[in-house]
């Protein structure tokens, strides 16, 4: 079976940035639903193959993964309605998966990613304390030649500049210490996107991932 992302997917979201209100979206209805189908269609094949090595994807719906592309602007300066971008979380939140991986289609802009991003403050403590316990086997996973070849290293987003309240601040783990986030991003090119081989060429970053997923989730099994 061979699925990937379309061109005229690419393109409603390349228009529909150009044209983002409500009126042009409901004129261009059937070509977000038929941009719709075939991510859903695509991610459908993704969950299949990062089955074959996390058995825990395989029970998740294609459909539910995917987020909602009307805007909540509510609390936002920015008021056009639409999202400009097809997102799949695989994992991430889902029952007792604190950890998992995450599609984002965006012309020019896509990515894959992987961990835990911005977990609450509950959570966020319990990974710092198994991080500052068990240093070795964190370190190991980060230097695993498959995560470096596919990774420059964890995000720095929203890092904090000193070591948090609990460590001391010469810690020997205090860089990790400080992060907010314990995720991974990996750009892919439009042209990934389309290629035949897009999804097992995508699972195989994913499959990079699984072992800081099944660290970060430890806590919580």
């Amino acid at each position: 079976m061979s699925v990937s992302v379309s061109n005229s997917t690419l393109q409603f979201l390349k228009d529909l940035n150009k044209n983002n209100n409500r009126e042009w979206f409901s004129e261009n209805k059937d070509r977000y639903l038929a941009a719709q189908a075939n991510v859903a269609e695509f991610v459908e094949l993704l969950i299949e193959e990062t089955g074959k090595f996390d058995a825990e994807i395989q029970k998740l719906d294609a459909k539910k993964t995917m987020f909602r592309i009307y805007r909540d602007t509510r609390f936002s300066l920015d008021k056009t309605p639409y999202k400009t971008n097809f997102g799949a979380s695989l994992g991430m939140g889902k029952g007792n998966r604190i950890s998992g991986y995450y599609l984002h289609i965006e012309p020019q802009k896509s990515f894959l990613a992987g961990g835990v991003y911005h977990p609450e403050s509950a959570v966020l403590k319990k990974i710092r304390a198994e991080i500052a316990e068990n240093q070795e086997e964190f370190l190991a996973i980060l230097n695993q030649n498959e995560f470096r070849n596919n990774f420059r290293g964890l995000s720095v987003e929203d890092k904090l500049k000193r070591v948090p309240a609990g460590y001391d601040k010469d810690h020997p783990m205090a860089e990790f210490l400080k992060l907010k986030s314990f995720n991974v991003i990996h750009p892919i090119s439009d042209e990934a996107l389309m290629s035949e081989t897009a999804a097992p060429d995508f699972t195989k970053v994913f499959k990079s991932i699984k072992p800081l997923n099944d660290y970060l989730n430890a806590p919580f099994i």
